[in-house]
């Protein structure tokens, strides 16, 4: 191996990892952007409809007593 291959991979390994690291800053940056400005969508508002309990009767039902009914 010659000195100008192993100055070009010892250079290019340096860009490389630069590289990386660059685009790992640029990725936080742009999530912490899109964090403190993006709202979320809500689609369904699941606190708006009341809470149903199962009542006594229903619990101790079986299918054969909602089939004789």
């Amino acid at each position: 191996m010659d000195v100008e291959t192993s100055a070009t991979i010892l250079a290019g390994t340096i860009l490389t990892a630069l590289s990386f690291i660059i685009v790992i800053i640029m990725i936080v940056i742009i999530n912490n952007i899109l964090h403190k400005y993006w709202k979320p969508v809500k689609l369904w508002h699941f606190d708006q409809y009341p809470a149903r309990f199962a009542e006594p009767h229903e619990i101790t039902e079986t299918k054969t007593d909602s089939i004789t009914r």
